[in-house]
């Protein structure tokens, strides 16, 4: 389905003032014809207000970033993107398939009914809304509700995002998909989890995210620019036919899941002692070698290679022990 633009002047106005003075012209005639008895003057007087009131039906507003899909007996005979008071065929139908849902800027899609003290799908109260006929071209924020996707490694992430989107093309998005908003939905979720499953939560060797055949640090929390970017190309990919322009996806929360958040804890944990332990250790050789080195410069005692051994042992407990070393005072010799 092509986009067709209807460039035509806003002549509501005129349009307005017309219908308006045919109804008083109608009104006028059908008075004096009943008065007369006159069953020509009643007849023409009735069919003049008649036209006059269906005529009112053609008499569109729109508003800036907005735009009207008209159809006539089934035919899609275009759209109106400028602004402005506009009198098209009062049969003439706008269409707008997802009049009765929004996008919050938090929360699933959520479908309003007409009725109330309904509940939606999702255990939520349901209020009464009163849709618009126009669609909007403004830009938009979908924020779905956080998913729990397996990473490469099988571990159980949630995950959040937040798509900013528009509609570009107003045919596609009425007439190619049965409701635009609800497709961009289920299309976010799908292209999510194909995107995360690519990638580990946290760098893990010998794991290959781009697809070379070769082993990459990329992951989740340490490359989110990356994995939102591609996320974003993959709904873009989606939504191509329903007529929509993904503009930016960003994550809004990353975290796994509470079923092994206490676990991975204590392996995060565990692996950063052992980075500070591997610091101390390096750090506690070099001083126990600058240590040996100054006593041999300064020839202030003569060590065998028990006493170094037993220098350095006592050295690196000093040094790499979690309390303070207790001293021994030896008072006899040193032999």
């Amino acid at each position: 389905m092509t986009e067709k633009l209807i460039n035509s002047k806003p002549n509501g106005v005129v349009a307005l003032i017309l219908i308006e003075l045919a109804l008083v012209l109608g009104f006028f005639i059908f008075i004096m014809g009943a008065g007369s008895e006159n069953v020509f003057g009643i007849i023409i007087g009735l069919l003049l207000i008649l036209i006059s009131v269906l005529a009112h039906a053609g008499l569109k507003v729109v508003k800036p970033q907005e735009a009207l899909v008209l159809t006539l007996f089934g035919n899609y005979t275009g759209t109106i993107k400028e602004p402005g008071f506009y009198f098209v065929n009062p049969f003439s139908i706008a269409v707008n398939p997802a009049i009765h849902t929004r996008l919050g800027q938090s929360g699933d899609v959520s479908t309003k009914s007409p009725f109330s003290g309904m509940k939606s799908s999702n255990g939520n109260d349901v209020n009464i809304e009163i849709g618009k006929k126009q669609i909007s071209l403004k830009v938009m924020t979908l924020s779905n509700s956080r998913q729990k996707i397996n990473d490469c490694l099988g571990n159980p992430v949630e995950i959040g995002i937040a798509v900013t989107w528009r509609v570009v093309d107003t045919a596609k998005a009425v007439f190619n998909v049965d409701n635009y908003k609800e497709y961009l939905s289920l299309q976010c979720d799908s292209a999510l989890r194909n995107i995360v499953r690519i990638y580990p939560y946290d760098v893990s060797p010998n794991v290959d995210t781009t697809g070379d055949g070769q082993a990459d640090e990329g992951s989740l929390r340490g490359s989110s620019e990356i994995v939102a970017k591609r996320i974003r190309e993959e709904i873009q990919s989606r939504v191509e036919d329903a007529g929509l322009e993904i503009l930016e996806a960003r994550i809004t929360y990353l975290a796994y899941a509470p079923e092994i958040a206490a676990v991975m804890l204590q392996r995060q944990q565990a692996s950063a002692i052992i980075d500070a332990r591997k610091m101390i250790v390096d750090g506690a050789v070099g001083m126990v070698e600058m240590a040996l080195e100054r006593l041999n410069e300064g020839e202030l005692v003569e060590l065998d290679e028990e006493r170094k051994a037993a220098m350095v042992s006592n050295l690196l407990v000093v040094l790499c022990g979690n309390h303070d070393a207790q001293p021994i005072v030896n008072t006899g010799s040193l032999y």
